[in-house]
């Protein structure tokens, strides 16, 4: 890996080994972050796919009740019962947070509470109607969870991704530029003390040489 464009001093040494340091601690934080969203997010997939399943299955039972409602009555007597409603509902949201992550909660509230879904009489209606229109009031809560459950899986799933290139940036590109910066500093500094003994060895030696060559010179 290249080394960062740094002068090999010890305040330079110190300095890299703080930021190692640091960038290993970020390191495990954002992979323990990355593990823990990536369980809570199979959960969610998991929860998600089985109510989805649920919802699909309970509105095609719903609308085949609904055509056959239709195929027993005027087309006007269904428009007609259909059109006014004894309860209506107001979405709220809210959110919660995930490792980060602010998700949606979703919320009906109902006008009409305690009310029955069936808005009209049932003189002139079919059993298969009121199954049917029950049936779809009752989903409303479910596809809202279900609505909920998917943007909370696509919200983590950007937050992992995006957690998981920072785990890789750390770990193949500036813990390694660290290592290998200090090691490099570490060496130099090293060279340096190898080349100031060497220096120092040298002098003395030459300052005996000289105390040598002065002794004999007095005798």
């Amino acid at each position: 890996m290249p080394i960062l464009n740094v002068n090999p001093t010890r305040m330079e040494l110190s300095r890299m080994k703080d930021r190692l340091s640091v960038a290993q601690k970020g390191h495990r934080l954002l992979r323990d972050k990355r593990d823990e969203m990536m369980r809570r997010f199979l959960l969610l997939v998991r929860e998600a796919r089985q109510l989805r399943g649920q919802v699909e299955a309970d509105i095609a039972a719903a609308m085949q009740q609904m055509e056959l409602a239709s195929s027993r009555m005027q087309p006007q007597r269904l428009d007609s019962a259909l059109l006014l409603s004894t309860k209506s509902a107001r979405l709220t949201v809210s959110s919660q947070n995930i490792m980060g992550v602010n998700v949606p909660i979703y919320a009906a509230e109902y006008a009409g509470e305690g009310a029955s879904a069936l808005s009209y009489g049932y003189a002139f209606t079919t059993e298969a109607l009121d199954e049917a229109v029950t049936s779809l009031s009752d989903l409303l809560p479910h596809m809202l969870r279900l609505a909920e459950l998917e943007k909370s899986v696509q919200m983590l799933s950007a937050e992992i991704e995006k957690t998981r290139r920072r785990v890789n940036a750390l770990e193949h590109v500036m813990i390694p530029n660290y290592v290998d910066t200090v090691k490099h500093i570490t060496m130099r500094l090293d060279e340096n003390e190898r080349g100031n003994l060497t220096r120092l060895m040298k002098v003395k030696d030459m300052m005996v040489e000289k105390e040598y060559e002065g002794r004999e010179s007095r005798d």
